[in-house]
């Protein structure tokens, strides 16, 4: 009797690794689901950064979108002879993504990382405790108006021509100590027997007298008044400080009429472009020799260019709109160094007049290598 019947076909088993997954195989699906819930739920866990990118770039020759929705002249002038201009003088702005009600996910976070045109930044360094999305932008819209005005005088003064100043109070801190003795639109004449007309002078003189009642003469309605004000103490990064409590801005009395369109925008570091642009409008010449520059930078009525946020952001912003050459304010320079993109040269300006020599040599083809660039501080 045959065990086997010759004429079946016996198939072995498979093996135990074809029947069932390794222990291995397993393990690494499980850690892979895992990772992927994680990564769902931190994407919408709230963070405590915000992104800066890039944003619009307007050129202060051209036109600019006013509120009804027409275009506009950016710099008019009227009370004296204008000139046409040729090629861009650009102005940078930054985009910030995300507030306080709202933060980018950690996903755009990584991304963004990962970006040479953006940053990422605590959310405290844009948006401090404490401050209202409206309360920051009424806040930037007052720099915005300062910052023009500050142009106009710096360019103006520039020219040739006489401007008087003005030190206006423009609102009120949260718990005050002028409040009451001070309204907004009054405008200060002197501190203490000693004429005032920035507010670097007036902290001065506040501080110097360490707590003392301040003597101000003010102008109110056209009329002259003398009021008191005790300063209060603040401790500031570990500084003791005297503050009256209250905004100032300055205004001016021009002796032409010059408007600055432009909506949306603001903070003062668009100063020091208005200012050259405002120059080219009233001269013959095109300043840039109808080149494409773009700069950045606060100003002040004397021609100072003060340094701002963004820089690097904005330097790709400039690439984006096709400048050659970027005005960068010389206290910003150690943010520009190792971090210029390809294509674009970068000049260290610390006043209007060296703007102005930036684009004496691009117009001119001058030596450009003999002008201040930024280097490693």
């Amino acid at each position: 009797m045959a065990l086997f019947d010759e004429n079946v076909t016996i198939t072995p088993a498979p093996p135990r690794a074809d029947r069932r997954m390794s222990r291995g195989m397993v393990a690494g699906i499980w850690a892979l689901a895992i990772a992927l819930a994680v990564l769902l739920v931190i994407t919408f866990l709230p963070t405590s950064y915000v992104i800066q990118r890039p944003g619009p770039v307007y050129n202060t020759l051209g036109t600019a979108e006013a509120a009804d929705g027409t275009q506009v002249p950016l710099i008019s002038v009227e009370g004296a002879e204008t000139f046409p201009t040729e090629g861009a003088l650009d102005l940078l702005t930054v985009q910030v993504i995300g507030n306080r009600e709202r933060t980018p996910s950690w996903f755009e976070l990584a991304t963004a990382w990962f970006d040479p045109s953006k940053a990422v930044l605590p959310i405290d360094a844009v948006f401090p405790e404490g401050q209202s999305t409206e309360q920051r932008n009424e806040e930037s819209a007052a720099m915005m108006v300062d910052s023009q005005k500050e142009a106009t005088a710096a360019a103006l003064t520039e020219l040739g021509y006489d401007v008087d100043a003005k030190l206006t109070v423009y609102s009120f801190t949260e718990d005050s100590a002028a409040e009451g003795a001070l309204q907004e639109g009054d405008v200060i004449l002197d501190a203490n027997g000693t004429s005032v007309t920035d507010a670097t002078a007036l902290r001065e003189i506040v501080n110097e007298g360490e707590g003392a009642p301040i003597e101000l003469t003010i102008e109110r309605d056209g009329e002259e008044e003398s009021v008191s004000v005790t300063p209060k103490e603040t401790e500031v990064d570990g500084e003791t400080l005297w503050l009256l409590g209250i905004t100032l801005t300055n205004d001016f009395d021009f002796p032409i009429d010059v408007t600055i369109q432009l909506n949306n925008v603001g903070g003062p570091s668009a100063g020091m472009m208005f200012a050259l642009g405002i120059i080219d409008t009233l001269t013959p010449d095109q300043l840039n020799g109808g080149e494409t520059v773009a700069g950045t930078g606060t100003i002040d009525a004397e021609g100072v260019v003060g340094p701002i946020g963004g820089i690097r952001q904005k330097m790709w912003g400039a690439v984006g709109a096709g400048a050659d050459w970027f005005l960068a304010p010389e206290d910003n320079c150690d943010e520009v160094v190792g971090y210029v993109p390809v294509g674009l040269r970068v000049f260290s300006v610390g006043t209007l007049d060296d703007a102005l020599d930036v684009l004496d040599a691009v117009r001119d083809d001058g030596d450009l290598s003999a002008l201040p660039t930024c280097t490693a501080g």
